[in-house]
């Protein structure tokens, strides 16, 4: 499975990067908002598209087909490995058709159910992004969201890859890996917290003082 980091932020995706684990980048309008003096949009991505040279999902705000398109068109000049995100709705899906029969990815946003993965499929999306954490919240499972979505394009052979979203703890990673799902984006937070461990710390600490009476 390969791991993203759901940031704007460029000190957190220059960190995650420099872990060796970083497969690519999604930001939306909220995220970037949290940057606020720190560039202009364009500015901001063309950095991060810099630092990872994997997927980074930029998102448009129109709420009609032509004006997605437009925007699209605008973000994908800033570099090769930009990817449209795109909100899961009829306008939507018509521009995610227009923009991959031109060759600019999309990923479809704000994925709830099943079905709604598998129009994104149809309609051509590269990425779908089913949101686990806001379906934990409204009292529904997330993650068996994500397993149906992997059972049905595995049925059908369907190469749009899963990008599990609204990830709020470890075991939602955990949870994905074991689902099948291609990807999982990840917020900077959670991803401090996949690498500790209480009884990593105490190892290391043993060996260390095992190493300083060895020096005596």
């Amino acid at each position: 499975m390969k791991f993203y980091i759901d940031t704007a932020n460029i000190d957190q995706i220059r960190e995650a990067a420099s872990i060796g684990i970083l497969d690519g980048v999604t930001t939306n309008p909220t995220l970037l908002s949290r940057e606020a003096g720190k560039g202009t949009y364009t500015e901001i991505l063309k950095e991060i598209c810099s630092i990872v040279k994997g997927p980074v999902s930029a998102e448009v705000v129109s709420l009609n087909c032509e004006g997605m398109v437009s925007e699209a068109k605008e973000l994908a000049k800033i570099a090769e490995n930009i990817v449209i995100k795109i909100p899961m709705c009829s306008e939507g899906l018509k521009a995610v058709k227009i923009l991959e029969n031109e060759n600019i990815r999309c990923n479809v946003t704000l994925i709830f159910t099943p079905i709604q993965a598998l129009l994104a499929a149809k309609a051509g999306a590269s990425f779908c992004s089913p949101f686990v954490g806001r379906l934990d919240d409204i009292n529904s499972y997330g993650m068996d969201v994500v397993r149906d979505i992997v059972t049905i394009f595995n049925n059908y052979e369907i190469p749009t890859e899963v990008i599990v979203a609204s990830i709020r703890n470890p075991l939602h990673v955990l949870e994905a890996a074991l689902a099948g799902a291609d990807i999982a984006t990840i917020p900077y937070k959670v991803i401090q917290q996949l690498i500790k461990h209480p009884l990593t710390d105490i190892g290391i600490e043993r060996f260390l003082k095992d190493w300083e009476k060895v020096q005596k």
